[in-house]
């Protein structure tokens, strides 16, 4: 049996050949480009909802800023009503007891602090004069030096001129327009404060009545929210949930406040008084409820310690002390109390929580910067069991 032979020759061509056909030139291959769809009409459409949304929160400041106060009193006081429920209490008495032993509280303070109160505005015309004294004298070293580096500006300007040959001629001073200012008018300043004093004590009286009527109907509205959800039964269990995340949270947190405020103040009247401050209760009050307004409040308090202390002995190694002191206070107790019950109660970033306060605060002012904290509490509680809001969550979570 013959057999026929293949030349090698064939094999090597055969090979070549195929190796020629799968090797392609990488240069030749167009990679096509990849582009992301961009919804151009969305993402404006969206950038003029939030700029709308941003104006009206900004517009509508003096009905959200009670309300949301109101909420967040009645959420604090309702346990309190809740209890005595449980006793067998109606309800409507319960939340009179309630408030009226709040506001009796808060009345029973401020007449337990009047003394030192009246004392310190007795002094505030003597506390201006002597500001304005050592004003004035700075002003005066400051000027000394002032003129001496304009004399010297002066003579080198001269130098210069002759140098060049220019004119040696001095420069006449510009001219001062003087621009005639409207008399002042202490009826005017007077009916402008009345006005403004009426409006807070207007919006004061209905946040009171807000919370009244808010631990009045209990659980009503969160009935009702909870049938507004519609039938499906996993929409009202979500609802459910996040009322009473809601809930917690802001107990937790208004609990938070009031202990470390009334730390803030325990610890400032035992300092005020061992360095021998005047009105040291007082001082401790005020500091107590500055604590409140976050970073501004402790700044405002060290500010006005120092000026009483300095004011007091003197000395600008005690007003030093003081408002050292002070600031020292503010920040032990908001760096580790504060920052460790934040942590507890809603799990926050630090960073986020900031940039709410920065918001708040550019926004509403004072009063954002006090409700800033309890805003971005709701909105974690709510992106938590919001699918869509997820990444929200994670945002703001820590």
């Amino acid at each position: 049996m013959s057999s026929v032979a293949i030349p090698a020759s064939l094999g090597t061509a055969d090979q070549q050949a195929e190796q020629a056909t799968s090797a392609v030139d990488a240069s030749l291959v167009a990679v096509p480009d990849i582009r992301l769809p961009v919804d151009a009409r969305g993402l404006a459409l969206g950038i003029l909802a939030a700029l709308a949304s941003v104006l009206a929160l900004w517009w509508a400041q003096a009905f959200l800023v009670p309300l949301l106060l109101g909420i967040i009193i009645s959420y604090t006081l309702n346990p309190l009503v809740a209890w005595l429920e449980h006793l067998k209490i109606p309800r409507v008495i319960g939340t009179l007891i309630v408030m009226t032993s709040v506001l009796g509280a808060l009345a029973l303070g401020t007449y337990s602090l009047r003394g030192q109160m009246q004392t310190m505005i007795e002094q505030l015309p003597e506390a201006a004069t002597k500001v304005s004294g050592v004003f004035t004298r700075m002003q005066g070293s400051h000027g000394g030096n002032i003129q001496k580096m304009q004399t010297a500006a002066a003579a080198v300007e001269k130098a210069t001129a002759q140098a060049t040959g220019g004119s040696t001629t001095a420069r006449q001073p510009a001219t001062h327009v003087v621009v005639d200012q409207p008399p002042f008018r202490l009826g005017s300043l007077m009916w402008s404060n009345w006005m403004g004093a009426l409006g807070a004590m207007g919006q004061a009286a209905m946040v009171v009545f807000l919370v009244f009527f808010l631990l009045i109907g209990g659980d009503t509205f969160k009935r009702k929210l909870v049938r507004l959800t519609g039938p499906s039964l996993s929409k009202r269990k979500i609802t459910v949930n996040i009322l009473d995340d809601i809930n917690r949270s802001i107990q937790k947190y208004m609990l938070m406040l009031l202990t470390t405020n009334l730390l803030v103040a325990l610890l400032s009247w035992a300092a005020f008084g061992w360095i021998g401050l005047d009105n040291p209760a007082a001082w401790a009050a005020v500091a107590g409820l500055l604590h409140i307004v976050p970073y501004l409040g402790p700044v405002v308090t060290a500010v006005a310690t120092g000026i009483a202390a300095f004011l007091q002995f003197e000395s600008l190694t005690v007003a030093l002390l003081v408002a050292g002191a002070s600031l020292a206070i503010a920040t032990l107790v908001g760096t580790f109390v504060t920052t460790w019950m934040v942590g507890r109660i809603a799990h926050m970033n630090s960073a986020a929580v900031f940039i709410s306060l920065l918001f708040w605060g550019w926004l509403w002012g004072v009063w954002g910067m006090l409700l800033s904290i309890p805003i971005i509490v709701i909105v974690k509680v709510v992106s938590q069991h919001v699918e869509q809001l997820h990444p929200m969550a994670e945002l703001l979570g820590d």
